[in-house]
């Protein structure tokens, strides 16, 4: 027995100094890493300390700790809220036309990047298209107003010139959720698509030459070669970007909507900037952004058991 229990710490030790050894040798790739983990720790983590409060009847005074407990009170005010169905339905609608428009746009990009065969279109193309992500999101705005102003905006100026009457788009439900996609894909999806393109950069040069071997032509190649080398990259934004589905940019649509149409532009976000920043409700405003957290967390490990069981690919 003896023997059995030094053999077990000898080989606990063994592995220990092994994981040290090998840290040492990795202390300065760790180095590097450090300020993104500080960074997730202090303003992700820990300030999940704070959904106590939706729990809570939230009081300054006393602190988070000392506010009396009130249970699932706010969650219950929020289902029973005559703003719930507006707003869920809002939320819903834009990340579905985000992502039924806005994912492919950037893999379609990537995808004619790479077929050029013209290297300084190609690259006057990808600065072009890159640029908008650099534009503040205020400056992005103040564009799309000065557009679509139907005094003086180059849209309305289109519309009568064909003998069309302006239209006051920012004003108009109907037309809020159509300017926010388009102007999402304008403003991301040149960025985006570098990922693609780092993807497909990947890909192996002799494979295109075998196929041409083989009499494969360059519709084939893409088909066969191109796109399925592509899928595993596309799953993997895909999952990430259902764990982002139910969170629509706040801030965009601040900027963007008016009291004339919160009908088509109020979304769960910006309701909780309402109540729980404006209208000082910080509890009630928690809850509501931790059921809209739940829900993306149901929604990302939905995509990602679902690709692991259908694909090899997936995020964990």
């Amino acid at each position: 027995m003896a023997t059995i229990s030094n053999a077990s710490r000898t080989g606990s030790e063994t592995a220990l100094h092994r994981q040290m050894r090998r840290l040492n040798r990795e202390k300065y790739l760790w180095f590097l890493v450090l300020p993104g983990i500080a960074y997730f720790i202090i303003f992700h983590y820990f300030p999940m300390y704070g959904l106590l409060i939706s729990f809570k009847r939230f009081s300054m005074s006393k602190g988070i700790l000392g506010s009396p407990w009130v249970g699932f009170k706010y969650f219950a005010e929020f289902f029973s809220s005559r703003y719930l169905w507006r707003i869920l339905r809002n939320t819903v609608v834009i990340s579905i036309s985000t992502l039924i428009f806005g994912f492919p746009a950037p893999i379609f990009i990537a995808l004619l990047l790479y077929e050029c065969v013209f290297t300084r279109f190609k690259k006057i193309v990808q600065t072009v298209s890159y640029l908008p992500h650099f534009i503040s999101l205020v400056v992005v705005v103040g564009i799309l107003v000065n557009f679509v102003n139907p005094v003086d905006g180059i849209v309305n100026e289109v519309v009568k010139l064909f003998g069309g009457k302006p239209v006051h788009f920012m004003g108009e439900p109907g037309w809020f959720r159509p300017l926010y996609v388009m102007s999402n894909m304008w403003q991301y999806a040149g960025w985006t698509s570098i990922i693609y393109l780092a993807a497909l950069s990947a890909i192996d040069i002799q494979l295109y030459e075998s196929a041409i071997i083989d009499g494969a032509r360059r519709w084939q190649s893409l088909m066969y070669i191109t796109i399925p080398s592509l899928l595993p990259t596309i799953i993997i934004m895909f999952i990430v970007r259902m764990g982002r589905m139910m969170s629509v940019g706040f801030e965009k649509i601040i900027l963007m909507y008016s009291p004339s149409i919160y009908e088509t532009a109020d979304v769960i976000s910006t309701y909780v900037y309402r109540k729980g920043l404006l209208g000082m409700q910080y509890s009630y405003g928690t809850a509501v952004g931790l059921f809209n957290s739940i829900i993306n967390l149901v929604l990302i490990i939905t995509a990602n058991k679902l690709a692991r069981t259908y694909t090899e690919t997936r995020l964990w």
